[in-house]
């Protein structure tokens, strides 16, 4: 039964709660009379998180306006810098950028340019493209686009770009001058679909070996690299060399794909694993072409990723060697999620892991600018020419398929360490790089011979012709001319690699990268100790 005393608190708990409410509002008006303009400063708006409160009162209350939207646009980067260093937010203006990069595609008219002189030279014409379906060639200097100026002093690569690149199926008005005609040629230029590739080159390196340079893991590389496979074997390959140098990643399934084609039936490809993704592994399915290939992976410094994936899945297998530097050691896994403005959040949503068990990621406990010094300290402490300088962690030791050892820490350990060759690197090889002379060289020697040099279609042919030529010499007197006053001594040390480097870049002005690899091969030191390795 309820006693009398618990009926009477009970009655009056709810009229003293009211009371002193009450009071609580008449304290808040007398201390804040209404000075906060309209709203009640004592009412809390309901608010999702801490953030967006603060971001309403700021609108709201705060005593100058502010443009909130851009203090979020600057506050949420700023957030994120204190998770890992490939978290990103990526603005809605940046967005349709970032995600052309590992498109296949883009609008535009279909030319290679290079700004020589301060004017726009056409390098080459795609063919198909819309710009050769006008008449566009090599050699043509764009002066105008859309009757606006673009020659002359400052101007930019970008700033052609954004003026020829637009939506397909949209008009452009090109202004060309070309080589004896004294009038301006006008061109209207419907943009087309001007694909990108991620497979630069693909041929033979001996008899026995071919060669496919993989640049990124975009949308199309698998379809390229299957291509770039079927031209090798029909030349007779029966050996591999992959090179993922300065291939900074993409696409997760594109280097699974890519693996599938070389590792056997049930072999473990990648495995990743996070706070809210379980352990999901990825194996082989035995439908590769190329099972019992033999393979050389190329990497370095800048290898990082989906780049990285390939390796260590080739090296745990025990399917290939790999050979170069310590790869950049990237495996964090994001997932891109649109946000409602139109602009993205790429989240790190789980690590990878090698078959062995190898995290490939390096750490990055002290910041994301520390993160990204990490390659300059690299170069410093020696690693990039001496393999002893680079200390391993016996307790990240793990077993390949076979039973080496291999370690983890961070990137892909090469089986062949393959220093950089400094022996050629001399201060007038430095002056001459540093002011873009060679490449100036080789597309003025191309512009001025391309009546003779247009008739080579093979690398062959190019490497004739330019053997036959004094090309060294008419490249120290040109230097000399731009005021790299010659140093014979020091000429001598790079006489070579210049000469080669000079070739290479004139070839690619001619048949593009078809020309420039094979011969800029011939001093890749990395290139020829894979070949050395897959030779034994």
């Amino acid at each position: 039964m309820m006693s009398y005393k618990n009926t009477k608190r009970q009655i009056f708990q709810p009229i003293l709660l009211a009371l002193i409410l009450i009071v609580g509002i008449f304290i808040g008006y007398v201390v804040l009379p209404g000075k906060m303009g309209k709203k009640n400063p004592l009412v809390i708006y309901p608010q999702t998180n801490k953030i967006e409160a603060i971001l309403n009162l700021i609108e709201e209350e705060y005593v100058d306006t502010v443009d909130t939207h851009a203090l979020q646009e600057e506050m949420i980067p700023e957030m994120l810098k204190k998770l890992d260093p490939h978290t990103v937010y990526i603005p809605a203006k940046d967005l349709k950028n970032v995600n052309e990069e590992l498109s296949s595609e883009f609008g535009g008219i279909g030319v290679q340019f290079n700004i020589h002189k301060d004017t726009v030279m056409v390098i080459a014409v795609i063919p198909g493209g819309p710009s050769e379906k006008v008449g566009i060639l090599p050699g043509d200097r764009i002066v105008s686009v859309n009757d606006s100026s673009i020659a002359g002093n400052g101007i930019k690569n970008a700033v052609v770009l954004r003026l020829l690149r637009g939506e397909m199926g949209t008009g452009v008005k090109v202004g060309v001058i070309r080589r004896n005609l004294k009038e301006p040629i006008h061109f209207d230029i419907t943009r087309g679909k001007i694909p990108m590739y991620s497979v630069d080159v693909s041929y033979m390196v001996t008899d026995e070996i071919g060669y496919i340079k993989v640049n990124r893991f975009a949308a199309n590389t698998y379809s390229e690299f299957l291509t770039a496979l079927a031209k090798l074997k029909a030349s007779s390959s029966k050996k591999l060399i992959i090179d993922f140098r300065g291939n900074s990643g993409g696409y997760l399934e594109v280097a699974i794909n890519l693996c599938n084609e070389f590792l056997h039936n049930g072999d473990m490809i990648v495995y990743t694993e996070g706070k809210s993704n379980p352990r999901q592994e990825v194996h082989a399915n035995g439908k590769g072409t190329c099972q019992d290939t033999e393979i050389a992976v190329l990497v370095d410094e800048f290898s990082a990723s989906a780049s990285e994936i390939f390796a260590g899945a080739i090296q745990d297998n025990d399917r290939g060697i790999v050979v170069g530097r310590r790869t950049f050691g990237k495996g964090l896994v994001q997932n891109q999620i649109p946000l409602l403005d139109g602009s993205a959040l790429r989240l790190t949503i789980s690590r990878y892991y090698t078959p062995a068990g190898r995290c490939i990621q390096k750490p990055y406990d002290n910041g994301n600018e520390e993160y990204y010094k990490d390659i300059i300290e690299r170069f410093q402490h020696g690693e990039f020419f001496n393999r002893d300088s680079i200390s391993v962690n016996d307790s990240l030791a793990y077993k390949t398929k076979n039973g080496r050892t291999v370690y983890g820490g961070g990137g892909i350990m090469p089986d062949y360490f393959v220093p950089r060759d400094t022996t050629a690197l001399t201060e007038y090889y430095y002056r001459v790089r540093e002011n873009g002379l060679i490449y100036r060289f080789a597309l003025e020697y191309t512009d001025n011979n391309r009546s003779i040099m247009e008739q080579f279609t093979k690398v062959e042919e190019v490497k004739r012709y330019l053997n036959e030529q004094p090309i060294l010499k008419a490249f120290k007197s040109f230097a000399s001319k731009e005021g790299v006053k010659l140093n014979r001594k020091q000429f001598k040390i790079s006489e070579h690699l210049i000469d080669t480097e000079i070739k290479a870049y004139i070839a690619r002005n001619i048949i593009d990268n078809d020309g420039f690899y094979p011969i800029l091969g011939e001093v890749d030191e990395v290139l020829q100790n894979a070949v050395q390795q897959l030779e034994k």
